[in-house]
């Protein structure tokens, strides 16, 4: 029986991890697998899409990345120290995002990378910036997408309810 592979309009699954290829430290895992309709909706860089096309089930693929080229060169200026008694208290824990706003009006977000006894520091890079990365994918299912699966661009589920949570960006 000939596989199915990653081409427009197949469901797929897969999961990943993303790779700091200088210390080899896991930036990210994607555990559960994540589920879209190919050609449809792009869910990740578009060298790591394009890298999928022609795959099927059960084939491991490692895709290197220069993050440098997506999201620029580290801005030092996105780096702000501030003391610790002006930082509201729900934004002193690293990991946690906060979504800011210039006199323009536009948003950006920064995470809160470090927190000592006297101080906070945030990060409005991206956490990526700067790094080269390998994306290791490894492809779970791949077949035929619904109709309703792509004018979705994914598996249609009701989804479960949430009563509290937190957003990390990678």
């Amino acid at each position: 029986m000939k596989k199915d592979v990653i081409e427009a309009n197949k469901y797929v699954e897969l999961t990943y991890e993303v790779v700091d290829r200088k210390s080899g430290q896991v930036l990210t895992a994607v555990e559960y697998p994540l589920g879209y309709v190919h050609g449809v909706n792009e869910i990740l860089s578009p060298t790591v899409m394009g890298r999928l096309e022609g795959r099927s089930a059960g084939d491991r693929i490692e895709v290197p990345i220069d993050c440098n080229a997506i999201y620029g060169p580290r801005d030092e200026s996105l780096v702000i120290t501030d003391h610790i008694e002006n930082v509201p208290e729900e934004y002193r824990e690293v990991g946690t995002a906060i979504l800011m706003e210039n006199d323009r009006g536009e948003t950006k977000s920064f995470l809160v990378t470090r927190v000592d006894e006297k101080s906070v520091t945030i990060d409005g890079n991206n956490p990526l910036c700067g790094r080269e990365v390998i994306f290791k994918l490894e492809i779970k299912t791949v077949r035929d997408a619904t109709e309703e699966e792509i004018e979705h661009g994914g598996k249609v589920e009701t989804a479960p309810e949430v009563t509290s949570g937190r957003v990390v960006p990678i």
